[in-house]
């Protein structure tokens, strides 16, 4: 498996801490591993190390150079919108056709496994006639989903499940990170997993770090 899309079913809900750790365990096993975060919105240069580049730089064990967070993140946004808004603020648009060749070729060249971190939840707007889930059928690579224990959690994973399925996507598993102050972490689990068609549903309770490789994302990086 040369390449694989993490998204999620909405913003905020862990996909840069997921891929982060997937980086840590795969690394731990040897493996050849890259990341990108191709499109990056409320960046900040100042906090660079705290930004969704800046971590999986850093988990990569990558200075954070002008070439490096270029190669990881070339459309990047100050304003913490949709994509197609923040370029919008900064009086651009983002070239669908340019991040999918760009992406393409990442994955052409890669040695090892490439993870490709999304941005927002699936269905967020790149630009005026694109979304992220346009971007993944583009690619046509297996996706691993990341929801939440959240109220609502359920709806929001099934609906992004069901919308995979009827684009042909193969997902290769869901995690479900925990939620604070969420619906049980379990009982979520079990709820979605009798839905998922047979994807398997992973539970993944709150850690303290991306370096901490929780058995449930042990699995998943087995997976891949």
């Amino acid at each position: 498996m040369s390449a694989v899309f993490v998204t999620g079913t909405g913003t905020e809900i862990g996909k840069t801490f997921v891929t982060a750790a997937l980086i840590h365990a795969l690394r731990r096993k040897g493996r050849q591993i890259d990341a990108l975060k191709p499109v990056a919105s409320g960046f900040d240069p100042a906090r660079l190390a705290a930004s969704d580049p800046g971590i999986l730089l850093a988990a990569l064990q990558r200075e954070p150079s002008a070439e490096a967070l270029e190669r990881m993140a070339p459309w990047r946004y100050a304003a913490p919108l949709s994509p197609d808004m923040a370029a919008r603020q900064a009086g651009e648009e983002l070239d669908f056709g340019a991040l999918v060749a760009f992406t393409r070729q990442a994955i052409a060249a890669a040695p090892g496994v490439l993870l490709i971190e999304g941005i927002g939840g699936m269905m967020v707007p790149l630009d005026a006639r694109h979304t992220v889930l346009d971007w993944m059928a583009a690619l046509c690579v297996p996706v691993l989903l990341v929801g939440g224990s959240y109220l609502g959690g359920i709806s929001h994973a099934l609906t992004a499940l069901d919308a995979l399925a009827h684009r042909e996507l193969r997902v290769i598993a869901m995690i479900v990170s925990e939620t604070p102050a969420g619906v049980d972490l379990a009982a979520t689990v079990a709820t979605i997993e009798r839905f998922s068609r047979g994807v398997p549903v992973i539970a993944l309770p709150r850690l303290p770090g991306a370096e901490s490789v929780h058995p449930a994302l042990q699995r998943v990086a087995d997976l891949l």
